[in-house]
């Protein structure tokens, strides 16, 4: 089927066309830069010379998607909705991968990212593929996950789903590869900058707060309150995240492993390496894979979840495809069994 990439020159779109490029069941119809219209994709990622020979055009001539049945739009928050309900309306399903679809609430969304929101009661479902898989399968609209929230949701889901915890006493320490923060200019994620370099930044202002909050709600059906703390790490992707929370009165290790495996176990991009086991960000690189391992600390008891994904794989590209096959019926690992790259 063919489908059309909105953004393509950003690290997500690059990463989209990586992964689709294997994937059995789909042609790539049209890709689209603003700041590089007319250029080639070879142009601004060499690494794919040899896969695709195609020119960039331009999002604002709606008319060439119309034989797409499906459209990802990798671009900045505000920037979709608009665009997304123009596709809609023609019966073409949008798989976003930025913010403007990730609420349930526009008002939640509106006074995070700052912009009002023009594409109220779209219908859309929230993309994290593993606890909306349902829902996903119905959507012509789906908001994928941000990368953080993906790491963190899929560490705290059992724990809340089987209300095992506090729900108002989590805390979520997480580390991002500069990747993260897209292919822009920035003194931010400048080398010398970066390099032996370790800093945590919009604490308790992040805007992946709230996106973590509403699914937590969801699972456990009351008030979640987190303290999440970004942080990022002198590597080019990847994301680590540990999860701290409280156990409830009576919760004993065995629950918590019971809780895993039963939400987990037949999940086959999920790998549970169980209670003691380490995450490590290499493990999952360049894969849609999240590794998770769990400890319990009985001196404060506490539990704490470590999670490992790539932040543009399964925290982005590979999750924005993940949901594409649930979307159409389609084997949900068609294209995505890349082996992470090691060492």
């Amino acid at each position: 089927m063919k489908v059309s990439i909105i953004g393509a020159t950003g690290y997500t779109g690059s990463e989209l066309l990586r992964i689709l490029f294997s994937h059995p069941e789909v042609e790539i119809a049209n890709i689209t830069s603003e700041s590089q219209t007319g250029g080639n994709i070879t142009d601004a990622y060499p690494h794919l010379a040899g896969c695709y020979d195609k020119k960039l055009t331009s999002m604002k001539d709606l008319s060439q998607f119309t034989d797409s049945q499906a459209v990802f739009i990798g671009l900045p928050h505000g920037h979709a909705m608009s665009i997304g309900k123009q596709l809609a309306d023609q019966g073409i399903k949008v798989i976003d991968l930025g913010a403007d679809y990730r609420f349930r609430d526009e008002s939640v969304y509106e006074a995070w990212y700052k912009v009002p929101h023009t594409h109220l009661n779209s219908g859309a479902v929230y993309g994290l593929t593993e606890l909306y898989r349902e829902q996903i399968r119905a959507a012509s609209i789906v908001g994928n996950a941000g990368c953080y929230t993906t790491a963190s949701i899929l560490a705290l889901a059992p724990l809340a789903k089987y209300h095992l915890i506090d729900m108002k006493n989590i805390v979520v320490d997480a580390k991002s590869g500069v990747s993260g923060a897209g292919r822009g200019l920035s003194l931010n994620t400048h080398f010398t900058e970066m390099s032996e370099n370790l800093k945590a930044y919009n604490i308790g202002g992040h805007r992946h707060t709230p996106e973590i909050e509403q699914a937590l709600q969801e699972l456990a059906g009351q008030e979640a309150i987190i303290s999440f703390t970004p942080h990022l790490i002198p590597m080019a992707r990847g994301i680590l995240s540990t999860c701290y929370a409280t156990l409830k009165e009576g919760v004993t290790p065995e629950a918590i492993d019971q809780a895993f495996y039963e939400m987990y176990g037949q999940e086959y991009f999920i790998r549970l390496l169980g209670r003691g086991g380490y995450p490590a960000t290499k493990h999952t690189r360049g894969s849609n894979f999240c590794d998770l391992g769990w400890h319990i600390d009985t001196r404060t008891n506490r539990v704490v979840v470590v999670s490992a994904i790539d932040n543009l794989v399964k925290g982005a590209a590979g999750q924005a495809v993940q949901n594409f096959n649930v979307m159409f019926g389609l084997n949900e690992t068609s294209g995505l069994k890349q082996v992470a790259l090691y060492p």
